[in-house]
């Protein structure tokens, strides 16, 4: 197949050299967490950083991104899982971001194995379901210090065996690095399936629970790349596409709940529940308008996956806290970067 063959282009990359950039890729679903080991946000951000240093003013991960606005349409139907009003049938307004897993702003689309999707929705409560997720179907590994682990190895360039011994203690992400190796390269984030991965809690009116994970499923059918076909594109070409794209018409995805049955892992998202889990479609996402990054509405949003209404709580899951005490770092950081924020024409007028 042709994804196979793109995959298989940049897979021995991977194994020898890049390993450490699909970690960071997937580091849009951990992050600090303090532990008895002393793990700390800090530690977990300082290491997100290329050899050359952190780019001053951008994210400390997912740098390179592409802001738009747009709603939620609820159609009601996990009205009866949830009291969140999101579930509600309704339109609620969208903030969100389409994103590539890179510490680099400028880096070259075809460079970044792992694509993401951040959400904002608001609704008339005052209330936020903010939410971040990746194309990956599954974590690479099952903790927060094993994924630290993970960035440790692959930053040890003395150490040849670094990567095998870590991949020894941690046989789960040789599912992940299987993945990313074989799973095809689409042409657009508009054919991307975008993953929670970790696990939250639905309550409804009755104070009934339910463990859940999400999905949002491509209107836009895949296409894959071939090895050649990737080689050729640009090094902005995914958001020159979503830009095209949207202004010709809107574009949706389906919002997908997975319950989990009685006994499945919440609380390790290198864990995959069975195919046969209960799904309801919960609402579209349509994806309206291509803000600008630059003082656009995403600049100063912390997709803090821990921000949820009443009736949507985090599980047993310890990586939405994990990622919300590094998220926060990473915010702060960027912030006290003021002089180093991108900025529209008309905003470094004004300066």
């Amino acid at each position: 197949m042709a994804g196979r063959s793109a995959s298989s282009h940049l897979g021995s990359w991977l194994l020898i050299g890049g390993v450490v950039v699909v970690a960071v890729g997937a580091f849009a679903y951990t992050a600090g967490w303090l532990t008895p080991a002393r793990l700390t946000p800090t530690k977990l951000v300082d290491t997100l950083a290329p050899p050359t240093g952190a780019v001053p003013g951008f994210r400390r991960n997912h740098a390179k991104g592409i802001c738009f606005t747009g709603t939620f349409e609820s159609n009601g139907a996990a009205a009866g899982l949830s009291r969140a009003q999101l579930f509600a049938a309704g339109a609620y307004p969208v903030v969100g971001r389409f994103n590539l897993a890179t510490p680099d702003p400028v880096a070259a689309d075809p460079s970044a194995r792992v694509r993401g999707l951040s959400l904002r929705v608001a609704t008339p409560d005052g209330r936020e379901w903010r939410s971040a997720m990746i194309d990956a179907p599954f974590f690479p590994v099952a903790t927060p210090q094993a994924f630290y682990a993970l960035l440790q190895a692959g930053a040890n360039k003395s150490d040849p065996a670094a990567m095998k011994n870590f991949i020894a203690a941690h046989p789960e992400f040789k599912n992940f690095l299987g993945w990313a190796t074989t799973a095809p390269w689409t042409s657009s984030y508009v054919q991307e399936r975008y993953n929670s991965l970790n696990s939250f809690i639905l309550e409804n009116d009755k104070g009934e629970r339910q463990a859940v994970r999400w999905s949002f499923l491509p209107a836009a059918p895949v296409q894959p790349l071939s090895a050649d076909e990737l080689k050729a594109k640009g090094a902005d070409f995914l958001a020159s596409d979503l830009t095209q794209r949207v202004g010709a018409a809107p574009q949706r995805w389906t919002l997908q709940l997975t319950l989990a049955n009685a006994g499945d892992p919440t609380a390790d998202p290198s864990q995959v529940w069975p195919d046969d889990r209960r799904k309801v479609t919960a609402g579209t996402l349509v994806v309206q308008a291509i803000q600008p990054e630059p003082d656009g509405p995403c600049r100063d949003l912390n997709f803090d996956p821990t921000v949820l209404p009443p009736g949507l709580q985090v599980s047993d899951d310890p990586f939405p806290a994990a990622r919300s005490a590094a998220y926060s770092v990473s915010f702060n950081r960027r912030t006290a970067e003021a002089d180093a924020y991108p900025h529209t024409a008309a905003q470094e007028a004004k300066r």
